[in-house]
């Protein structure tokens, strides 16, 4: 008689298929990770950011620009105080209408300075990002008051002696027109962007708006509150384009 076989040597292998679905999961999870963390790294180390480019040119003025009516004062004889007044609204402000993706996370607000020196606003023009803080130092010798009654952000800073200076957060875009109460011959701009791609022009009208990203833009001029029609331009990659303006 034939010895009997143990049950263990009638069992039957492993499937081989069932193998072969866990070697094809494992493969599937080592796919997606290195999908997830690999890949990405390499595509960054493969491509290289867009050179910014610049737009330059310059703003012409074909309007006379008036010094601001002020009192007589005996301190200003022989001093060449309409001289700064004209240079001062000779500058203009060029910017772009629209910005660029991502402009608005590079914005970062600064502080900047409006000075009240010998009964004028100094600088003439400003111009700022958002959340900037300005501070109105009084210069001169006499009282002066702030004030403006703007849309995008009035205030009134009340009487204050020479030395004090009194600070103004704008937080909204537009223009402000700063005044003074007690000199009514006093009187400023200041021009507030959500974005950073604007330039104050130099007395020659000269302006340069560097680090815009390449693409093509609507740009505008402005001086004194009149402001051009937009005009396109285009900006390669790593290099200039020229865009002149003229304002009557």
């Amino acid at each position: 008689m034939e010895p009997q076989r143990s049950q263990r040597s009638r069992s039957p292998r492993p499937d081989r298929q069932y193998l072969a679905i866990d070697s094809c999961f494992f493969v599937s999870i080592v796919i997606v990770v290195v999908l997830i963390f690999v890949a990405p790294s390499i595509a960054v180390r493969g491509s290289a950011p867009a050179r910014a480019g610049t737009i330059r040119g310059r703003v012409e003025l074909r309007r006379a620009a008036a010094p601001a009516e002020r009192r007589p004062n005996v301190a200003d004889l022989g001093a060449p105080s309409a001289l700064r007044d004209i240079s001062d609204r000779l500058r203009s402000v060029v910017y772009l209408e629209s910005a660029p993706r991502r402009a608005f996370d590079e914005v970062e607000p600064g502080h900047a300075v409006l000075d009240q020196r010998d009964e004028r606003f100094v600088p003439h023009v400003l111009a700022i990002t958002t959340g900037t803080i300005v501070d109105f130092p009084n210069s001169d010798h006499i009282y002066h008051n702030v004030f403006s009654l703007s849309k995008t952000r009035s205030f009134d800073l009340g009487r204050y002696a020479a030395g004090r200076s009194k600070p103004v957060k704008f937080d909204r875009p537009g223009v402000v027109r700063v005044f003074c109460d007690i000199h009514s011959h006093m009187n400023a701009f200041i021009l507030v962007f959500s974005h950073p791609f604007f330039s104050l022009t130099d007395t020659e009208g000269r302006y340069r708006i560097d680090n815009v990203p390449p693409g093509t833009y609507s740009v505008i001029g402005w001086n004194e509150g009149v402001s051009s029609e937009p005009k396109p331009v285009t900006v390669p990659e790593g290099s200039e384009a020229e865009l002149d303006f003229t304002l009557r």
